[in-house]
């Protein structure tokens, strides 16, 4: 039997919504490549962790952030063969984003590092593990609990979509 061996990612993320739709982003890369996930990502060498998600939401949405919150971290645990690593740990943290500018772009500029082909509103309805990041499917579960819950979850069938 061989062991499991970790690659270990950290990431800011956003909460964006409307009524009963949750602004997503489409996936170009990683063990999340072809689903929605949410828009956000690494921070950059020396960056505060408030700017980050900032940053990426612009980056990825065209969006400019001018109010959010920190509601919590989760780690997610799955399944993801990646260079010489077998599993992998994302730790997220989760911000709501009260308040933005800007119109959604359905395209965004790519350049290295850009893992996002553009963002877009889905309903929340139509968002499942089969098309969706774990990130995803946590902002999903906070709009329809009301509560966030930093309970860690691990997906030991995670499925990557190539």
């Amino acid at each position: 039997m061989s062991s499991k061996t970790f690659h270990f990612a950290f990431g800011s993320y956003g909460i964006i919504h409307e009524s009963e739709k949750l602004l997503v982003i489409k996936k170009n890369g990683g063990p999340y490549i072809n689903r929605y996930d949410l828009p956000g990502g690494s921070m950059n060498e020396g960056e505060p962790l408030e700017n980050t998600v900032i940053r990426e939401i612009a980056e990825e949405t065209g969006l400019r952030v001018t109010d959010s919150h920190q509601l919590g971290t989760v780690s997610f645990i799955f399944p993801w063969k990646y260079q010489r690593y077998t599993w992998n740990e994302h730790i997220c943290v989760f911000n709501l984003i009260e308040e933005y500018q800007g119109e959604v772009k359905a395209t965004v500029t790519q350049f290295i590092g850009q893992d996002s082909l553009g963002a877009v509103w889905v309903p929340l309805s139509e968002l499942s593990i089969s098309n969706s990041s774990p990130l995803v499917l946590k902002a999903k579960e906070y709009l329809l609990m009301g509560k966030f819950e930093t309970k860690d979850t691990e997906y030991p069938d995670w499925q990557v979509l190539l």
